[in-house]
């Protein structure tokens, strides 16, 4: 079995691809930690309940984890109908505080995923921003910074999943060549999961159904949880800082 022996931790796994990961992730053979606001809605091995938008309760979090793990996916988020300070703290403040935590109990060999967005693609516009935001040494550091440079809250979602994949490139290689830790994105297109209706508020009726053309149909989560479990697995040992579209083939109809 592909994780056989390994210690995951799973953000957002009480729904959505966060669930189908922790679901796969155990069939496989890992010991699987959820951690999540929401109480659990399937059988993981350890829970943590968690509010992953400040550093204090994403320290306490971690406190409660285990010495040794084995790979980390960042599935939780929030959309961009929330506030916008909390999509920055959940989506991107949050996700690299607990990463940069948990990094310290991890091996040679371990594994970071990173659950960006298609919304995320336009990164290149912005790089300059985002690679300012990058080297923002923490939490709070970043957050000092984003009130310097204010994110609109239309595009908020978008801004931040894109300042993600940044990161995860920017950061990555250090990791990988110090500490042997692999760190990898995964952009999905839509996905029938339950903040979907959310994304589609977010973007208007017009915008959905100018893009319905470019795509079968939204993915399931379980058709994005396999790719992250393999990034988690030794056999994606050789692949790190990517971004992996896993949309349908969405992505590849704005080229």
């Amino acid at each position: 079995m592909q994780l056989q022996g390994k210690t995951i931790v799973i953000t957002g796994t009480s729904s959505g691809i966060g669930a189908e990961v922790a679901k796969l992730a155990r069939f496989q053979g890992a010991t699987v930690i959820g951690l999540d606001r929401n109480d659990p809605s399937l059988t993981l091995d350890h829970f943590v309940k968690a509010d992953l938008g400040t550093a204090e309760a994403i320290d306490a979090a971690v406190a409660q984890l285990p010495d040794r793990i084995d790979a980390l996916c960042n599935i939780a988020g929030v959309p961009g109908t929330a506030d916008g300070d909390l999509v920055a703290r959940v989506n991107y403040l949050g996700v690299r505080h607990l990463t940069e935590k948990v990094l310290a109990r991890m091996p040679r060999g371990g594994s970071i995923v990173n659950v960006a967005s298609i919304l995320g693609a336009e990164w290149p516009q912005r790089l300059a921003l985002h690679k300012e935001l990058a080297v923002m040494k923490s939490f709070a550091a970043g957050a000092h910074w984003l009130r310097d440079h204010p994110v609109p809250h239309a595009t908020c979602y978008q801004y931040f999943k894109e300042a993600l994949i940044v990161w995860n490139a920017t950061q990555s290689q250090e990791w990988f060549m110090g500490k042997g830790v692999r760190m990898n994105c995964v952009a999905p297109g839509p996905v029938f999961t339950p903040i979907l209706g959310d994304f589609v508020s977010m973007l208007g009726q017009e915008r959905v159904q100018a893009d319905a053309h470019r795509m079968l149909r939204p993915g399931f989560a379980d058709e994005i949880a396999p790719v992250i479990a393999w990034l988690c697995s030794d056999a994606a040992r050789w692949v790190s800082g990517v971004n992996i579209p896993v949309d349908g083939g969405l992505a590849s109809t704005y080229l």
